[in-house]
């Protein structure tokens, strides 16, 4: 084993000390806990490359390297054996740089208590427990007893607490289930133990998918006793038979009676991935689950895949495991994590990814839901009042700042080659998005990224004191404004304050474009966007406003004249926070990129030629592909276009030579 605390080379085992087997290797602390576990098919080749080059390794494995003291390793036979010994020191040592994937909800089961003297039907969630069966889980409770109140019609199986069944036992008289043919009675001997776990039996099959033969007796039964003459009994049995329909009714059936299958599926960000599995048995979905988890770690959809099927099927029970499992992407070990799950299962675990067909269109329903539910707890996140207090706050922290920033309005700067160059600005208060005071900007100067966003900044804040200075306002945060920039424009929004203030025009009863200034300028960019916005800021000389800057690479804050970036951990809300704010401006300035851009082509040479209209210089442009095509052909290939004759083409040829001279 390899231990030091002065960094990774301090610890890097010395050359040919690492065995070229499979095996396991843990990194430790220098408080000797286990921080990362790993698996490779050649130890000496995977752990060589967290040493070979550092500086090219992902932000979050060389936070994991600079946090770790030490690495030592165990050597196994076989990938089955590194992938058994893997999951056993991650759910032994629960390393902070592994992949956990946590439960987004609480999700309820249909639970059948078969380890008690009388089964027990209920609604369970948390954690499972020693002899029970378990079935879903369900999006919802209601429709678990929905669908046990048509089954206890044929399966009259106890469903209530021990206190209520202790106490029918003690008075000799069942409860209201009983007299209404809903419980079997057990509590007072209407039923031998034996006869009611039978009963349990019988409705766990059900549960599981064997429908068929439960209908089919029921059908033989009715028809006797209706040959018997025995009409009320044979009523019942209708009735009882109608009620396993329509349970089964409310199951979707998605593929073959005979499909027993997991659908698993992925959606994820630079942060955070959610996964969502249907189960499916008996060819219907019998019930859903969702996971999200903590991105710690550089992975991409197979790895992830790999993980959830380790931790997920790894502690469920045998008969949890399907014998298929349809997921989005093979794990690179897809083979002997197949070979794992089928000894766990018992029997032959297949892992693959639906080409066409039902299964395809199931996975991509399922794909679906994880993205919705990725959205949902993105957005519940984003507006849970105690994680945006506490992003602030972080925020504050990091960057020094004296208050946390309740205004941070982030710049982004959007072009193709160098023309038709635009930035936007988005402003988040209090950690929401106020899309009303959103703005964009065309940039007139040339110079790339840097330049441009001096320009924007200038001229934010140039407007931003020109209101103070026209008003006599001596409060940053009060002004008016002079008139309308004609390169500036509102973005979406409603906006919000109607009555007279400092930031409102008395006139228009409208909030002023420029009104208010921001605690924390966020720019998209690395030290050179960051410096470029400090520079603006001094020649103006607002010196109240602090300023970063987000490089989207490898998520480093950058704060101007600093030579080192600020390293947010991975799971911190004031990073989700910033990234948000970013990744807003950031679709911001696209779209109004992409708006200029085509707007440029509709507004081109083409519409001061005499005789062509819309339609035919759109054909033109569709057939050459863009204006400097069109350019450089001659009259006779732009004949070549329907609509276009002879004499229009010399026009056009003539309109584009004046033009570019």
């Amino acid at each position: 084993m390899a231990r030091s605390a002065g960094g990774p080379a301090s610890f890097r085992p010395s050359p040919g000390s690492i065995p070229e087997s499979p095996g396991v290797y843990r990194f430790r602390d220098p408080g000797d806990r286990v921080i990362y576990v790993g698996k490779a098919k050649n130890l000496r080749q995977r752990l060589n490359s967290y040493f070979a080059d550092f500086a090219g390794l992902h932000p979050r494995t060389q936070t994991m390297l600079t946090t770790a003291a030490g690495v030592d390793w165990t050597v196994v036979g076989t990938e089955v054996e590194a992938l058994q010994l893997e999951y056993s020191w991650i759910k032994e040592y629960d390393p902070r740089f592994n992949v956990k994937y946590r439960d987004d909800k609480s999700y309820p089961y249909l639970a059948v208590t078969m380890g008690e003297e009388f089964p027990r039907v209920q609604v369970l969630r948390g954690a499972k427990r020693k002899g029970t069966r378990y079935f879903g889980p369900y999006s919802h409770a209601w429709a678990i007893r929905e669908t046990v109140d048509l089954l206890l019609r044929v399966f009259p199986i106890r469903s209530c607490s021990a206190g209520v069944f202790r106490r029918a036992g003690q008075v000799g008289r069942p409860c209201l289930l009983g007299y209404i043919d809903k419980c079997s009675a057990p509590c007072v001997g209407r039923i031998s133990p034996e006869d009611h776990r039978t009963l349990a039996e019988d409705f766990c099959d059900f549960m599981a998918g064997n429908t068929g033969r439960f209908v089919k007796r029921l059908e033989r039964e009715m028809t006797r006793a209706a040959a018997e003459q025995e009409y009320e009994r044979a009523a019942r049995l209708r009735d009882d038979i109608q009620a396993l329909r329509r349970a089964m009714e409310k199951q979707a059936v998605v593929l073959g009676d005979n499909t027993d299958c997991d659908v698993v599926a992925l959606a994820e960000d630079p942060l955070e991935a959610a996964v969502q599995v249907f189960y499916v048995r008996g060819g219907r979905i019998r019930g859903q689950r969702g996971w999200v988890v903590d991105k710690v770690e550089e992975t991409g959809p197979g790895e992830l895949v790999e993980r959830f099927l380790l931790q997920i099927y790894g502690e469920a029970a045998a008969e949890a495991v399907p014998r298929e499992v349809l997921v989005p992407a093979l794990p690179s070990d897809a083979d002997a994590i197949a070979e794992l799950l089928g000894e766990h299962r018992g029997g032959r675990v297949e892992i693959r990814v639906p080409q066409r067909g039902d299964k395809r269109d199931l996975l991509t329903t399922v794909e679906r839901n994880a993205a919705e539910a990725l959205r949902q707890h993105k957005l519940k996140r984003a507006s849970d009042l105690t994680s945006r207090s506490r992003a602030l706050q972080e925020v504050a922290d990091a960057l020094g700042l004296d208050q946390a920033p309740l205004r941070i309005e982030c710049y982004d700067v959007s072009h193709m080659q160098g023309t038709d160059v635009v930035a936007s600005m988005v402003v988040f208060e209090d950690g929401l998005a106020r899309k009303s005071e959103y703005r964009r900007f065309s940039v007139r100067t040339t110079g790339g990224d840097v330049a441009s966003i001096h320009e924007v900044i200038s001229r934010r804040f140039k407007r931003y004191l020109e209101e103070r200075s026209a008003t006599g306002e001596l409060d940053v945060e009060m002004g008016a404004e002079p008139g309308a920039d004609p390169e500036a424009g509102a973005g979406p929004g409603i906006d919000s304050g109607a009555g007279a203030g400092p930031g409102i025009d008395p006139e228009t009863g409208r909030p002023r474009k420029f009104a208010y200034p921001p605690n924390l300028v966020v720019v998209d960019g690395g030290p050179a966007q960051a410096a470029a916005a400090r520079r603006a800021l001094d020649e103006l000389g607002v010196d109240d406003v602090a300023v970063c800057g987000l490089a989207k690479r490898l998520e480093e804050v950058w704060l101007p004249d600093e030579e080192l970036p600020v390293i947010l951990p991975r799971a911190s809300e004031a990073l989700y926070l910033l990234q948000r704010v970013r990744d807003e401006a950031h679709r911001f300035a696209i779209t109004y990129h992409r708006s200029k851009r085509s707007k440029s082509v509709r507004e081109s040479a083409l519409d001061g030629v005499p005789g062509l209209g819309p339609a035919r210089r759109q054909a033109l442009i569709k057939h050459f592909g863009s204006v400097k095509r069109l350019r450089e052909a001659t009259a006779a290939q732009i004949c070549e276009v329907p609509g276009i004759g002879p004499a229009t083409a010399e026009t056009i040829v003539s309109a584009l030579k004046d033009e570019s001279s």
